[in-house]
């Protein structure tokens, strides 16, 4: 379990970390979200000792991670993939952690094979892909066969069947009762493998609630309308309570009532409709309401595909975990 009491960090006169509280409990994965420079790594790091909180305190398994007599056994975490001797190959970087807590080879050789490096383990870090580092990070978190895990964007570089993996692993480590918190920018593999949230902005907690009731609670009902008479639809529909966005020439995207309100509304008007769906709010729809004005950094709404279609072979080309 972590537990953190009024836990604050500040760089000079920026408050990254704004006296938070809140509790990891065992036995399910609880995903961390939050803008870019919401303080996320910060509270990791602080978690881990790696940072000295400003104020308030965290614990982990009831100590301070400082004070665990063997931390690697208590908490496993990957904040930093490429934080790792770059002329060593993944076995012997392994063995060299395992020899600080006693840890035998033969758990070294279980957790290679358990996080797919068995190919590679040889090989020097330095020449490994962002996704095999990933790999590595993961293996020395579960190196000590931990009950905490913390993991800091373990999905990045990784292909379609890492980030799947990662989330088998995260989902089975939370049902053996162990404590599994993550943090990722991938809202639709957030979805999927969060049982419950927390949400940062600015230094502080936003949203600290099981993942079905932030998607239930953190977005206005939408509905997919399809007609020939957008605009007298709109007038029809318009007040204080409810928007527009149009998606297409005959298809409006209303937000703030019920479908069945608006098909009242345009019988009224003899406004013929043609399609009426109720729009379920994503986990990336409930973020961005909960977020809106936490952001450090505003980004200008883009109208048409940056990437000309030329481009997107390139791209697609570029993925992967060839070491």
């Amino acid at each position: 379990m972590i537990e953190a009491h009024g836990l604050a960090k500040t760089f000079g006169s920026k408050h990254a970390v704004d006296g938070i509280s809140f509790t990891v409990k065992p036995g399910r994965v609880t995903g961390f979200l939050g803008p870019n420079g919401a303080g996320k790594s910060t509270t990791m790091r602080m978690i881990v000792g790696l940072d000295r909180p400003s104020a308030g305190g965290v614990t982990v398994n009831g100590k301070p991670y400082a004070q665990h007599k063997a931390p690697l056994h208590e908490v496993g975490a990957l904040l930093d993939a490429k934080a790792v001797h770059t002329k060593r190959s993944a076995y012997n970087h392994l063995r060299a952690m395992a020899a600080t807590h006693g840890i035998s080879n033969k758990r070294v050789n279980d957790v290679i094979e358990l996080t797919g490096l068995g190919p590679v383990a040889r090989r020097r870090v330095g020449g490994f892909s962002l996704g095999m580092g990933q790999r590595l990070g993961i293996a020395v978190a579960l190196l000590g066969d931990p009950q905490t895990l913390i993991f800091d964007e373990p999905v990045n570089g990784l292909d379609p069947e890492g980030v799947l993996w990662v989330r088998n692993l995260a989902k089975g480590l939370a049902a053996e009762g162990r404590t599994v918190f993550l943090s990722s920018h991938l809202m639709s593999e957030m979805a999927v493998t969060a049982d419950h949230l927390i949400v940062i902005g600015r230094g502080r907690i936003i949203a600290d609630a099981p993942i079905a009731d932030i998607i239930d609670g953190g977005g206005r009902l939408r509905t997919l309308v399809r007609t020939d008479q957008p605009d007298e639809l709109r007038r029809a529909l318009e007040n204080r309570e409810t928007s527009f966005a149009q998606l297409e020439p005959d298809l409006l995207e209303v937000t703030g009532r019920e479908p069945r309100s608006i098909a009242e509304a345009a019988l009224d008007r003899r406004i013929l409709i043609y399609e009426l769906t109720p729009r379920q709010v994503s986990l990336e729809d409930a973020y961005m309401e909960l977020t809106r004005d936490q952001v450090e950094y505003q980004s200008q709404s883009i109208q048409q595909d940056p990437v000309p279609a030329r481009m997107a072979g390139v791209h697609a080309a570029r993925g992967g975990e060839s070491a």
